[in-house]
């Protein structure tokens, strides 16, 4: 008799009779994508939040006078927000993957929801810090549980345009809004109250969305698995067959509940962690640039948000027809040469910057959502959300940092361009040490995860080892 272990890698084979693209993937698609849309208004609303407007110091009767010797509290703010995002990540993960996907997702979409209205009341600098930290965890932790649910449910076609271009096209939408929306709501509290709404609605979502059938067998939850196949396949006028998963395979696997330590346990997965984590920091030193820029502040946002379109189409198409460590390995290493030649541009010409900087956001765009996609293809189910968490938290370390990165240019202009242009070109150097997973199958258990370079059953030499890494370079 076949192990559980291998019943459970058999799960598209076992839904195949469902279809690519029936009402029930059409649903599950649109509705994830539509509850990514308050990441989008939320993410980057501290360019408008901390924009310093043309003042004198010590002016009394100011908004928390958040200027002068107190203009250090910006950045931090923006920090803050992020630390949340951090954390968020570090705990959301390992939340769905040991009680649910769609727990996860609700629950944070609703913390997301509650902190930000009352934020709306913040009495003062410290409290207002305190809820966006809050709003931080919810925000990354929504989206997160989203973009596996999909992967998870959507069969090979519809999951590669939803992990590429799919959520990220929602979430530029919501990106390109919040310009909008904060030229005409300039009052700070009236606008939270405005992004706020997007939340709330995506709430009665829970009856149309359900649960992942792959994580239900994950935990040997059989019959739910089953329910859920044989709802689509009603939808989808399809006849099912009598018998989807067999009961006995399932329930004789023992369950096994992972965490985050389990991304560092062994040598392969831990390299491939480290690797993966390194890929996902510039995006965001990039969009909080937006303000610095020269110009109206919100056609520059508007602007960083509508570069992303094309980066998001393009991460799709190079996800659906080319290599997954090239398509990263490219678009970083040009978007890290873009950012490098800023510097060489002369000080008159500030479109041809701007320019630059765009087609650097573009290029780190591209590969900051293939990096997300790909990630899900190289973990199991087991600890796929958790692993996604895990590199959502290495970008927010970056998104931290990034305040202050951009505080380097008061000290020299090009200061951020040439730091965040390196990192990004050597993190396109260390993308093609990672495996490819272009036509596998999504792994179920740790044991079907791909070896990274150097990472076998016994220990090689150091020279064994570089011959790898090279072959896998070149070859």
């Amino acid at each position: 008799m076949p192990s559980a272990a291998n019943k459970v890698a058999d799960y598209e084979a076992d839904t195949s009779f469902l279809g690519e693209w029936g009402r029930f993937q059409q649903r599950v698609f649109f509705l994830l994508c539509l509850s990514v849309i308050p990441n989008g208004l939320t993410g980057l609303s501290i360019v408008f939040w901390a924009d310093t407007p043309a003042h004198r110091c010590l002016l009394p009767g100011v908004d928390w006078n958040l200027v002068c010797d107190d203009s250090w509290k910006t950045p931090l703010t923006s920090s803050i927000f992020f630390c949340g995002v951090l954390t968020g990540s570090s705990i959301s993960g390992q939340l769905s993957d040991r009680f649910g996907r769609k727990i996860a997702l609700f629950g944070t979409l609703a913390l997301q929801g509650v902190s930000r209205f009352i934020q709306i009341f913040s009495p003062n600098w410290t409290v207002f810090c305190v809820l966006y930290f809050i709003v931080g965890m919810g925000q990354i932790s929504s989206y997160m549980v989203a973009f596996v649910l999909g992967v998870e449910i959507l069969s090979f076609r519809a999951r590669t345009i939803f992990s590429t271009a799919g959520t990220n096209l929602f979430f530029c939408l919501g990106y390109m809004l919040l310009p909008l929306l904060a030229f005409y709501v300039r009052d700070w509290r009236t606008l939270i109250l405005v992004l706020t709404l997007p939340s709330c609605l995506c709430l009665p979502l829970w009856w149309f969305i359900p649960e992942s059938p792959r994580w239900l067998l994950s935990q040997g939850r059989i019959e739910e698995a089953e329910a859920i196949i044989r709802n689509a396949a009603e939808m989808n006028n399809i006849e099912p067959p009598a018998v989807i998963f067999c009961p006995l395979q399932v329930k004789i696997s023992k369950r096994v509940d992972y965490n985050i330590c389990d991304l560092i346990r062994s040598p392969n997965i831990r390299w491939i962690s480290i690797t993966l984590n390194t890929l996902v920091i510039g995006y965001f030193a990039l969009s909080l640039n937006t303000s610095n820029l020269h110009g109206n502040v919100y056609f520059n946002c508007f602007l960083s948000a509508l570069v992303e379109i094309p980066a998001y189409v393009l991460s799709w198409a190079m996800f659906h027809w080319c290599s997954r460590r090239m398509s990263v390995f490219a678009s970083l290493s040009s978007g890290g040469l873009f950012l490098l030649i800023i510097q060489l541009v002369p000080a008159h010409l500030v479109f041809l910057s701007i320019t630059f900087e765009m087609m650097g956001k573009f290029a780190v765009t591209t590969a900051f959502s293939v990096a997300y996609a790909y990630t899900a293809e190289l973990y199991p189910t087991v600890l796929r959300n958790t692993a996604f968490g895990a590199c959502s938290m290495a970008s927010r370390i970056g998104s931290i940092i990034a305040p202050f990165f951009i505080y380097l240019r008061t000290y020299y202009i090009y200061l951020p361009y040439i730091l965040m242009g390196s990192l990004t070109t050597v993190a396109g150097l260390l993308s093609l040490l990672l495996p490819e997973s272009f036509g596998m199958p999504l792994p179920e258990t740790i044991s079907h995860m791909q070896q990274f370079p150097g990472c076998a059953a016994y220990c090689p030499t150091r020279r064994t080892i570089l011959i790898r890494v090279f072959h896998r370079i070149y070859v």
